[in-house]
């Protein structure tokens, strides 16, 4: 069958890697370090995937604005504090695999910094599997298509032949700006609902549905 597809986009955390409460926990010990409000799950769970500046400040927006490097220092030192346990989601290194040997071009769009993915990819294993990444270090934040627009720019793909696969609200808002299709997968930091409500291609609960629809369909 022929491929929809010639480039697949990848997020990061909470689609591939299974962080999404290492992140809310390290949000919360972060605001408990300065004194404040510390968000409930939820609305931490919320700002996964954007930039670490735009999600401490929509996760603690009562901090005075000086005080936000403080809350990065302390976010990072509590997630880097765990990190090194952190895992893929079961099956998702067999289709990063997979689909690369079917010479489907694979790329990471993601809310990590340059440093952090470059330190995510070598403990994966997958570095080798993904032709080109962008962080939100490099780029705007999402939902904004910036990171999705180089991507396809240095590739040479056309929004068309582009699938963005991610687990969050601005992961699929940053597909629709960019006229590219996305793909919601719900086992990550979004509820299914929330996902479904920006009209994604297809939504899947596992990686095994992810595995099934990418055969089927890209």
């Amino acid at each position: 069958m022929a491929k929809r597809f010639d480039l697949i986009v990848f997020d990061w955390d909470g689609t591939l890697l299974d962080s999404a409460g290492a992140i809310v926990e390290a949000i919360q010990a972060a605001c408990r370090d300065l004194d404040v409000s510390e968000p409930p799950e939820a609305r931490a769970r919320h700002v996964i995937g954007l930039g670490l500046h735009d999600a401490l400040r929509y996760a603690a927006p009562d901090l005075p604005e000086g005080r936000y490097p403080q809350m990065v220092e302390r976010y990072r030192h509590h997630y880097l504090a765990g990190d090194h346990a952190l895992k893929l989601f079961a099956g998702a290194a067999e289709l990063v695999n997979e689909l690369a040997q079917q010479d489907f071009l694979l790329a990471v769009a993601t809310g990590k910094s340059r440093q952090g993915l470059d330190r995510a990819l070598r403990a994966s294993a997958l570095a080798h599997r993904f032709v080109a990444t962008r962080c939100a270090d490099e780029c705007h934040s999402k939902p904004h298509p910036q990171m999705l627009e180089e991507l396809m720019d240095e590739l040479a793909v056309s929004p068309e032949r582009t699938l963005m696969v991610g687990d969050t609200t601005h992961d699929m808002q940053m597909a629709k700006n960019a006229g590219v299709a996305g793909l919601a997968v719900a086992y990550g930091a979004h509820p299914a609902e929330t996902l479904d409500a920006l009209a994604p291609l297809a939504r899947v609960d596992s990686v095994a549905e992810l595995t099934t629809w990418l055969r089927a369909n890209a």
